[in-house]
């Protein structure tokens, strides 16, 4: 599969996630944990390392002598402190926790972002990113794969112009990756809202009626009888998703389902770190205070090292 079909495969998927048809398909965005692991400081601080550097950051600290460690953890601190005035608030930390937590995201774009930046000038631009993606596509007024390039063209160009901020057309790293994750940035949420409806809305009356709402999960695929969560799917229409109860969802009542307000983990953790380290209760951190509690933070030889002991003993 070349660039091409894999980000036309991408954009599809982003619209429709692919499922049996018996199975539900789940459009709802939810944030994921922080960690898998159990948070629990009285014995161990694994949880708040995954939370504050990523699983996959927090493995590399265990091999590291606490000097290093601390060595490290240091020059995080001076880029988790966004205004450089030699402190880290808890709504820094928080940006810097929910940035570690998607590392996997950024990793994604810089993947791509050679093969699109054409012209090499560190930006990417709409003309770049359509002559990448569709390129030979828009040629052929009828394509053997059915697939209506145009239209799915028009609809990148509308999330594209939104994630461009300036209106320039010509994105930025970070601009870039609010086009392909859109669903991860607050002023791109009217758009997924927006593309999820048209999706749905079988009828295009700007609207999501039962019917539409249960047709898009789940496929008859001529079983006359409904799976149990199929009902329930209807009940929870019925009883929470319309809102209003005037029989279908507007674009407030789906955004509302597909963009649910969980429970922020990103900043509890940040809150926590806060009031763990900061030894004069002034209500944030100097790099002494993060750094004296380095183990909270990050692990090292000595952390892995002592862990391993408890789970001698305890064995």
């Amino acid at each position: 599969m070349d660039l091409r079909q894999f980000l036309l495969c991408l954009s599809l998927c982003t619209a429709f996630a692919l499922s049996k048809p018996t199975e539900k398909k789940d459009r709802v965005h939810h944030e994921p944990q922080l960690s898998d692991k159990v948070h629990n400081d009285a014995q161990n601080f694994d949880y708040d390392h995954d939370a504050f550097l990523g699983a996959e950051e927090a493995k590399t600290f265990d091999q590291l002598t606490p000097e290093e460690s601390k060595e490290r953890l240091g020059m995080i601190v001076d880029k988790i402190d966004a205004d450089k005035d030699g402190f880290v608030t808890e709504g820094e930390l928080k940006s810097w926790i929910k940035h570690a937590q998607k590392k996997y995201i950024y990793d994604n774009v810089e993947s791509q972002w050679q093969e699109f930046d054409m012209n090499q000038d560190g930006l990417i631009s709409w003309d770049e990113y359509r002559n990448v993606t569709y390129g030979t596509y828009l040629d052929d007024p009828d394509p053997d794969d059915g697939f209506n390039y145009k239209q799915m063209m028009v609809r990148d160009e509308r999330r594209f112009k939104m994630a461009d901020k300036d209106g320039d057309l010509i994105a930025t790293k970070e601009e870039f990756t609010a086009f392909l994750h859109p669903e991860e940035y607050d002023y791109m949420k009217d758009i997924v809202v927006q593309e999820t409806m048209e999706d749905i809305d079988k009828n295009a009356d700007g609207f999501i009626d039962l019917e539409e709402y249960i047709g898009d999960m789940y496929s008859h695929d001529g079983n006359a009888d409904e799976p149990e969560w199929v009902k329930t799917e209807r009940e929870q229409f019925v009883e929470f998703r319309d809102k209003n109860r005037d029989g279908k969802m507007d674009k407030e009542e789906t955004k509302d389902w597909i963009l649910p307000s969980d429970y922020d983990h990103a900043e509890a953790e940040a809150r926590h770190l806060v009031y763990e380290s900061d030894q004069n209760k002034d209500g944030k951190l100097t790099k002494e205070e993060i750094v004296d509690k380095y183990d909270l933070f990050v692990g090292s030889q000595a952390t892995d090292f002592g862990e391993a002991l408890v789970r001698h003993d305890e064995f």
